[in-house]
Parts: C-alpha cells; structure tokens; sequence
C-alpha cells in the first residue's frame, strides 16, 4: 500500500445522517480529506480524546490500552487499506517486540485507538482519489467551523450563558461533576469556557 499519512480534523454532526457525526480526516501533505460517517458512541471516544478529557473510569478504548501496554504490546499505526460500499475497512499494525500482527477493526475503533497510542494513521492514494474532497480554501484560510465541531458543539444558547455567569471556581467544580458522570459533552463545553478565560 502506498501509504499517505493522514490527521484527524475533526468531528462533525453529519449533514446527511440523523443521529451520526462525520469524522474529518486530512492528509498531511496535501488537501484532500475523508469525512467518514461514524456513530454516537464512537464520536464521543473520539471526541473525549481529542478534548484532553480523562474520564473517571476507562472506556473502553482506555482498557484496550492499558491491556495492550501491560503486556508490552505497541500499536505501530493504523491502516485504512479498503473502501466498499461507501465502508472504510481498516487494519491495525501492532507489535509486541518479537512479532508483527495486523488486526482487522472498524476505522472508529481504530482512529480512537490511534489517538491514544499517538500512533500514525495512514491511506492510500485510491482511497483518497475515491472518497477525497477538497474544500476552496484560499492560501492560510482556516477550515470552516462546521468542519473543525465536535459532538460538543451543538449547545443551547441558555446554557452557555449559565457557563458566562459563572465564577472559575464554580465552573472548576460543574468539570469535576460533569466527569464524574460521565456526561462528557457537558464537560468539554465547561472545559472550553474555563479556556476561553486563560
């Protein structure tokens, strides 16, 4: 496979599914993209990665990890090597110091995963000729908005001005709440405000 090094953008609620967010991947040296349609559940691990969240106990991305390091297993990369059917199939390339194993897994799972390894995620030149778009962007322009959300952004107006009226203490303490009940979107919402003030 020719292998063409590729960035997570970002998540999105998807335009063309109800309930299901787009993820936006980029290649590094260039300026296709791949939005790849995933689910709630896998925008949400996705997401709580992408935020710096540390959730109070681990999901189950977090377990895969702290199971794979325990045994001195290493994810090398992530592999999207296939699209059917408008399905992204990909491979994850691990190894334990004496062998090489490449495990099928959904591109969700893996993207995740690659997020927690720090690990590279790669395609191929097919792959992004077929499921590639590239946005009119001029030279230095930033991505649109839409593109660069998380499941987080959808927020109510009434509740970011609760965010507003709060003191860095109290917002200190809404985080820790919100993370104790694992109301993850909610959290990062918080997170972004208690930013926004630095």
């Amino acid at each position: 496979m020719n292998k063409i090094k590729l960035n997570v953008l970002g998540i999105s609620y998807s335009q063309t599914q109800s309930g299901a967010y787009a993820l936006v991947l980029s290649e590094e040296e260039g300026k296709r993209r791949i939005p790849i349609i995933i689910g709630g559940f896998e925008a949400q691990a996705i997401a709580i990665q992408l935020e710096g969240l540390t959730p109070p106990r681990p999901l189950t991305h977090d377990l895969f990890v702290s199971f794979a390091k325990s045994f001195g297993v290493e994810l090398n990369s992530v592999q999207i090597y296939k699209l059917e059917e408008g399905v992204f199939f990909s491979k994850l390339q691990c190894n334990d110091g004496k062998k090489e194993v490449f495990i099928d897994a959904r591109t969700s799972d893996a993207i995740a995963l690659a997020l927690r390894f720090n690990c590279p995620i790669y395609t191929s030149n097919d792959i992004l000729d077929k499921a590639g778009i590239v946005l009119d962007m001029d030279e230095g322009d930033e991505p649109q908005a839409e593109e660069k959300e998380t499941p987080k952004s959808k927020t109510s107006s009434k509740e970011s001005n609760l965010y507003t009226g709060m003191s860095l203490s109290e917002l200190n303490a809404a985080l820790s709440e919100a993370i104790l009940n694992e109301d993850y979107e909610k959290a990062s919402r918080i997170r972004d405000e208690i930013k926004n003030r630095s």
